[in-house]
């Protein structure tokens, strides 16, 4: 028997966004009042903004652009955001849903003959094209449910688009980034190694140490806690939408190890960019 070779991470996310981005173009579209809230200050017609935005500089990074001079941590990447609505007057669910396609097209196109090396990305970061296709694939996942929430319509994170999200874009980003990047650098001390083991796909540990935070894929040495977790729930706690609680008593998150109480102190110490 043939074996049959698995398409590369790049390819897998270009089908992902192709897959997904009708749904969320249609969902843009179906906006009945772009000046009602969605995530914290901001309305659903600033939430499909910010979408759009996104798919720029990710284009810009693969094409080799120059991209957004920013501080990728919580407080830099708000600012950023703030100043690209703030100079973006375009609220109209239209004329956003619009955008977002022809964006969405040409991020494939460019995405389907990347420059050779990595992308230069947000503060210098260098990444592969495939991390930077799944950074895209994250956010389109997110802010898809987020403007389905404010509107009350269905959408569903598929585990197989989760997955990608996270191994090939949340945690090359997390390796890739300063060990800052993703710490509340005013939650205190706090050291702990948990493993992460991702339903579907593979395990890692997340080192916790004062303030920083490592992944260690070989995950040699002790651990404090073990996380199971569905992809798409752990990125929904992870990024604040949603509760440990209902994840935990539904299943999609299991916890177990010798010093459990270090995994809900870790969910105050986590702070995605």
């Amino acid at each position: 028997m043939t074996k049959t070779t698995c398409p590369d991470v790049l390819t897998q996310a270009r089908t992902a966004l192709r897959d997904i981005v009708p749904g969320l173009v249609a969902l843009v579209r179906r906006i009945p009042d772009a000046h009602s809230g969605s995530v914290g200050t901001w309305t659903v017609g600033d939430v499909a903004a910010h979408l759009s935005h996104v798919f720029r500089f990710d284009t810009d990074a693969i094409a080799g652009r120059p991209v957004p001079e920013a501080v990728v941590t919580s407080e830099g990447m708000a600012e950023v955001n703030a100043k690209a609505l703030t100079e973006d007057g375009e609220r109209a669910p239209a004329a956003l849903a619009d955008r977002i396609s022809a964006l969405a097209k040409e991020f494939d196109d460019v995405a389907s003959r990347p420059r050779p090396g990595s992308a230069d990305w947000l503060q210098g970061v260098r990444l592969p094209p495939s991390a930077v296709a799944c950074h895209l694939l994250v956010e389109c996942l997110i802010h898809g449910h987020d403007i389905a929430g404010a509107i009350g319509h269905p959408w569903s994170i598929p585990r197989h688009h989760a997955l990608l999200a996270v191994e090939g874009g949340v945690l090359p980003l997390i390796s890739a980034l300063p060990p800052t990047a993703f710490v509340d650098q005013e939650a205190g001390p706090f050291r702990a190694r948990i493993a992460l083991h991702l339903r579907g796909g593979g395990s890692t540990v997340m080192v916790f140490d004062r303030g920083s935070l490592a992944l260690d894929p070989a995950g040699a040495g002790d651990v404090d806690a073990h996380i199971s977790a569905d992809p798409a729930a752990l990125m929904l706690v992870f990024i604040g939408r949603r509760g440990i609680g209902a994840p935990l008593l539904g299943g999609k998150l299991a916890a177990w190890g010798l010093r459990p109480w270090k995994l809900a102190r870790m969910l105050t110490v986590i702070k995605a960019p």
